[in-house]
């Protein structure tokens, strides 16, 4: 650090055009990011079961259209009138030269895949894009073309599942930016009052967009070596601005006391508060105050500040904190790189990137400009609350540590019996992939699924693909009763509405057309489809009859399992549900290495933080507690519905996104070490300056308290900010991390923390004599 500090104070714009270089030349490719981000889970799922399928399906079927837009339309005057089909013919006709339409089935008014209403105001109209390759831009010039067609006589809506992945992407990029917006002017208040300077209010907003527009930039370049998530950039966009501001605060907060400390003031700031890091003896008297007006000894006038001494002691003291903070929070996120989903590794790559460049600026950018600023960080002044600009101890906060450490009993079982009852809805978790109800209303993908349900057609978004293996021998005569027999056993299961297979029922060939040469297309059609190239695989589709939720695919999918493995074949499975489901149970599976991984990374580090065995075990437990509570409050709120209309959040979601308990497990987990390393390391400096125990827990609190509610208030108006979006994923997540926030800085970190450190005592500080002769030395300050 030292190195460190001298270069930054010492080159202060050779720092800050390196920085600007960075960002100028990142904002470009930061800009193109969000378009090229992935809403669809199951796509880094490479050798899973319905990526072996969907293979087969283009590789040995020659299908590459699989990919289906519903165009939902209400016509007036309805079809069945001269005037109405002209009108819906007239849009077929244009539908079918869109550019990336291949084929396009008009609405049905019959059979068991009626997709036409009774009195024909109500229609689907299916048009299929390519599944990959340029299935975006198909899918936006259907639009297009919709929006041109769209009139009081035909209302045109699209939905489809291609349309809901592009919609998350859209809205969670429109979500992120408005909750920046939203997020940015209430936290530059509260920083205006805490410095009650503008300048110093600006810097710590100046070092977020640093280093978010250069993680971004990092993050596009990530797209072209794996899929991203959607929800990388609000990741990115959580940690670069909440963590950002937290480490940004500390290093302002103490760059003005070293500058009061060389302008030969006492112990205050310019608030009148006195210095966080005095020292007092055992009877309150001052041991490391500067007296008032001290002379220099070479001029003998008092000491003129210098900056440039300031930023270096700044990244010294400081900024070893900020630099070990935010490694902890590293170590958590790379625990998402673990898991062998190229999905999550992307979330979690894109949080390291953001943490660790979050880090550096803290480390250069900000020290630089305070070198540069001087004195003028403090201008021009427009707020003085010394309750919350003082680094002084608070009276308050002090007294408040005295009366929990004076029942320290009550204040561990109380504090631990009410995170595990926030914790308890989590035990009934259910995790999936929600595709449209994790839209909220308003979304045209999702509310025109309420028309797609309404004419029982849902299960065009559920269908499920099952490939059967002739193992190399060619499809014959043979295989003809087998194979119908498997087909009428999937017809008859519970919920099916019905099955695409060459063997064609009454009711599909009326479906079809009355007349011979209509019937015959839809039979070569099916006979095409269900059999490839080489005749050496055969495929049926199976429909359900509703749109199935998350929570009903285990139970269909087994079911049809069950039925073709009675049958003898050797097959696959896959389809939508299949690809979500199978992304949930990799997440869910990768859980317990994430934890493993992340627990024993800052076990370590804690070790050799604070000398002790005892204090890195409480600080994973309690951190766990926090995370607990907060996955309880989610899943009751989210998956249970209770008070989820006040906060915008659909009641029919029914389940949390699969992604969600590993994300708030790793992002939580990291960021609540900032409070606890502010918090542990003021302890330790204070057992360490001779104090008791219980007095150095007690001192610490009164210290430390401010900074911990001011930077949580931050971070909980960031989180916050995110609830108010479109994709109920990023509103959980927003929720989870602003509800953990506020638990972990209130109740954990003043209540359930200081009240173990005094029931611990003395083994709070003890370690093995072998092992701290072996254990590399760090001091933290702040």
């Amino acid at each position: 650090m030292r190195t460190l500090g001298r270069l930054v104070s010492h080159h202060p714009w050779a720092v800050l055009i390196a920085w600007l270089i960075a960002a100028a030349l990142s904002v470009p490719f930061a800009a193109r990011a969000p378009a090229a981000l992935n809403a669809d889970p199951a796509s880094g799922l490479t050798t899973s079961e319905s990526t072996l399928v969907t293979d087969a399906l283009r590789d040995r079927f020659g299908e590459t259209d699989t990919n289906t837009v519903i165009l939902v339309t209400r016509s007036t005057p309805p079809l069945g009138t001269p005037a109405g089909d002209a009108a819906y013919q007239r849009f077929l006709d244009g539908l079918d030269d869109v550019p990336g339409v291949t084929r396009v089935t008009a609405a049905q008014g019959s059979g068991p895949y009626r997709t036409r209403s009774g009195d024909g105001t109500l229609a689907l109209t299916l048009a299929q894009i390519p599944l990959l390759d340029g299935a975006s831009d198909a899918l936006r010039r259907v639009r297009e073309y919709a929006a041109t067609q769209d009139s009081p006589a035909l209302d045109i809506r699209v939905t489809g599942g291609q349309a809901i992945a592009d919609d998350f992407t859209y809205y969670a990029e429109y979500d992120t930016k408005r909750s920046e917006l939203v997020a940015l002017p209430l936290i530059g208040a509260l920083l205006l009052v805490v410095f009650g300077a503008l300048v110093a209010t600006g810097l710590p907003l100046a070092v977020g967009v640093l280093s978010i527009s250069v993680a971004m930039a990092a993050l596009y370049g990530l797209t072209h070596l794996m899929p991203v998530s959607t929800f990388a950039q609000s990741v990115i966009t959580m940690l670069g601005l909440g963590a950002g501001i937290d480490y940004a605060l500390l290093m302002v907060n103490r760059f003005r006391e070293e500058l009061n400390k060389d302008g030969g003031e006492s112990q205050t700031n310019p608030t009148g508060g006195s210095s966080h890091n005095d020292r007092t003896s055992g009877d309150g008297r001052a041991t490391g105050a500067v007296p008032v007006g001290r002379k220099s000894e070479e001029s003998g006038r008092p000491r003129t500040p210098d900056p440039r001494r300031a930023a270096d002691r700044t990244v010294q003291t400081a900024g070893r904190s900020v630099a070990f903070s935010g490694l902890t929070v590293a170590i958590a996120m790379a625990g998402l790189i673990l898991p062998p989903i190229a999905f999550v590794r992307s979330i979690g790559i894109g949080g390291v990137l953001a943490v660790l460049l979050t880090v550096l600026a803290s480390l250069t950018a900000l020290p630089a400009m305070l070198a540069l600023l001087g004195d003028r960080v403090n201008s021009p002044r427009l707020l003085n609350f010394t309750w919350a600009q003082s680094g002084a101890a608070s009276a308050g906060w002090t007294a408040f540590a005295r009366r929990v450490t004076a029942r320290p009993w009550t204040a561990v079982l109380g504090s631990a019996a009410l995170l595990l009852l926030l914790a308890s809805p989590a035990l009934n978790i259910r995790t999936g992939y929600a595709g449209a109800w994790g839209l909220t209303p308003g979304v045209e993908s999702r509310d025109a699924l309420k028309d797609v349900e309404t004419l029982g057609a849902g299960g065009l978004l559920s269908q499920f693909e099952v490939i059967l293996d002739l193992k190399g021998e060619r499809y014959g005569p043979d295989d003809r009763a087998r194979f119908q027999a498997l087909v009428t056993d999937l017809r008859a299961l519970p919920g099916v509405q019905g099955v695409l297979s060459p063997f064609l029922t009454p009711q599909d060939l009326q479906a079809a057309g009355g007349n011979n040469a209509d019937q015959l297309a839809a039979v070569s059609a099916l006979t095409t489809r269900s059999f490839s190239r080489d005749r050496t695989l055969l495929r049926v589709t199976v429909v359900p009859d509703r749109n199935l939720p998350a929570r009903d695919i285990p139970t269909f999918e087994r079911q049809i399992r069950d039925t073709v493995q009675a049958s003898g074949y050797t097959y696959l499975l896959g389809g939508a549900p299949v690809g979500g489901e199978e992304f949930s149970r990799a997440i869910t599976g990768s859980l317990p290495t994430v934890i493993l991984a992340v627990f024993t990374g800052t076990f370590l580090l804690l070790m050799v933080a604070f000398r002790s065995l005892l204090i890195p075990l409480k600080s994973i437990l309690m951190n766990a507690l926090t995370v607990g509570a907060a996955v309880g409050v989610v899943t009751l709120i989210v998956q249970d519905g209770f008070l989820a209309g006040p906060l915008g959040i659909p009641a029919d979601v029914g389940v949390l996104d699969a992604s969600l308990p590993v994300l708030l497990f790793a992002i939580m987990f990291g960021l609540s070490m900032d409070y606890e390393i502010f918090l542990l390391s003021r302890v330790q400096e204070e057992y360490l300056a001779g104090h008791t125990n219980d007095e150095a827990v007690v001192r610490a609190v009164g210290h430390t308290a401010r900074i911990i509610t001011s930077a949580a208030i931050i971070m909980f108006i960031v989180f916050a900010a995110f609830t108010f979006g479109r994709v109920v994923a990023s509103k959980s997540i927003g929720l989870g991390l602003a509800v953990a926030v506020a638990l972990d800085a209130t109740l954990v970190r003043l209540v359930l923390v200081p009240a173990f450190l005094k029931l611990a005592g003395q083994w709070n500080w003890w370690l093995p004599a072998w092992l701290d002769k072996r254990l590399p030395r760090i001091r933290l300050e702040h």
